[in-house]
C-alpha cells in the first residue's frame, strides 16, 4: 500500500467546497502547478500522499490518477461523506447499512467505476458545536464498513473540536483505536485534550501546520515538544491539509513543501528530535495502515 518513504496523511489533491462556500478559491483544480510541487515533495523524500477528499468535495480520481503518475508519489484515496453541509441529499434518507454498502463498493471494487480502490474511510467529520444526526449517521455506517473490511478510518474535527466525542462513538461499537486518527486536533492548541485522546489509543494528527491564520505554529511546536517529552510520538502523524488556491505557492501560500521548507527547521531549532520526525513521517503511517516493510 506504502511506498517506502515519507507520508503525508491528510491532503487534497482536487477538491472543491466552493459553491457550499461560495467562494471558488475553494475549487483546488490547478494541476500543473500541483504537479510542481509534488515533484519538489518527491525530492524531500514524499513517497506517499494521503488524499481525504471523499464524496460530495469533489473527488476526481482519475485526476489523482493522473498527477500521481506525472509526479512519482503514490497517492491513497478515500471513501467516505464529510460533514454538515457537504453530504450529499440521499444521506438523509439512506440507512446506515445503504450508506455503508457505497463504501464497502468504494474499497472492495474501485471509485466511480475505475480500479481504483480506496485505501482509507475519511475525512468523516463532525460540526463544530455538536455531532449532528445525519453526521452520526455517516460516522455509523462507517464503522460498519470498516468492520466489514478493515480499512482504517480518518476523521475531521471542525477546529479540533469534539474529538473525544468521536472517540466516544467508536468506542460504543468496540472498534480498535489504533485504526482510528482524529484530525485537526492541533487547531485546538489544548495539549491536555490532546493528550487525553492519545491515551484513549488513537492517533493524533497535527495537519493544519503552516495555517498561522488559526493557530501559530509556535503552539504546535510547544506541543509537540510536549508529547516527545512523554515518549508519544508514535501517535503523532503530520501533513497541512492544503484545500484552496490560495494555499499554493503559486498564489503566495505555505505550498505542500511547508513542512520541509520551514517548519522542521524551526521545530528541531525548538529541541524537536529529528528522530521523532522521521517516525512520524515514516514509521506512524505505516504502523497505522497495518504494514511493517514495502508494499507497491
Amino acid at each position: 500500500m506504502l511506498l517506502d518513504g515519507y507520508t503525508l496523511m491528510h491532503e487534497h489533491i482536487r477538491i472543491d467546497l466552493s459553491k457550499q462556500k461560495n467562494n471558488t478559491d475553494c475549487l483546488l483544480d490547478c494541476k500543473d502547478e500541483t504537479i510542481a510541487e509534488l515533484k519538489k515533495l518527491h525530492a524531500k523524500g514524499i513517497r506517499n500522499i494521503t488524499d481525504v477528499t471523499n464524496i460530495g468535495m469533489g473527488r476526481d480520481v482519475s485526476y489523482i490518477s493522473s498527477v500521481s503518475k506525472a509526479t512519482g508519489i503514490n497517492i491513497l484515496c478515500a471513501t467516505g461523506f464529510y460533514k454538515e453541509p457537504f453530504l450529499p441529499d440521499y444521506i438523509y434518507s439512506y440507512s446506515e447499512k445503504q450508506i455503508a454498502e457505497i463504501m464497502i463498493k468504494e474499497i472492495t471494487e474501485g471509485i466511480d467505476g475505475t480500479d481504483i480502490k480506496a485505501q482509507i474511510i475519511g475525512e468523516i467529520g463532525s460540526s463544530k458545536d455538536c455531532i449532528t444526526d445525519a453526521e452520526k449517521k455517516v460516522f455509523n455506517a462507517a464503522i460498519i464498513a470498516h468492520k466489514e473490511t478493515g480499512t482504517p478510518i480518518t476523521t475531521h474535527t471542525t477546529l479540533g473540536l469534539l474529538g473525544l466525542e468521536q472517540i466516544g462513538i467508536f468506542k460504543k461499537q468496540g472498534i480498535d483505536l489504533n485504526k482510528i486518527i482524529i484530525g485537526h486536533v492541533d487547531l485546538t492548541g489544548d495539549i491536555s485534550y490532546i493528550l487525553k485522546i492519545i491515551d484513549a489509543g488513537a492517533y493524533v494528527e497535527f495537519d493544519t501546520i503552516g495555517k498561522n491564520n488559526y493557530l501559530n505554529d509556535s503552539v504546535r511546536i510547544d506541543m509537540l515538544k510536549e508529547i516527545e517529552k512523554r515518549r508519544l510520538t508514535d501517535r503523532v502523524l503530520f501533513s497541512m491539509d492544503i484545500t484552496r488556491k490560495s494555499n499554493m505557492e503559486y498564489k503566495g501560500g505555505i505550498g505542500y513543501c511547508y513542512l520541509f521548507d520551514s517548519f522542521f527547521k524551526e521545530l528541531t531549532e525548538q529541541g524537536f528530535s529529528p528522530a521523532s520526525i522521521e517516525k512520524i513521517l515514516k514509521d506512524n503511517p505505516r504502523t497505522y495502515y497495518g504494514q511493517t516493510g514495502k508494499k507497491a
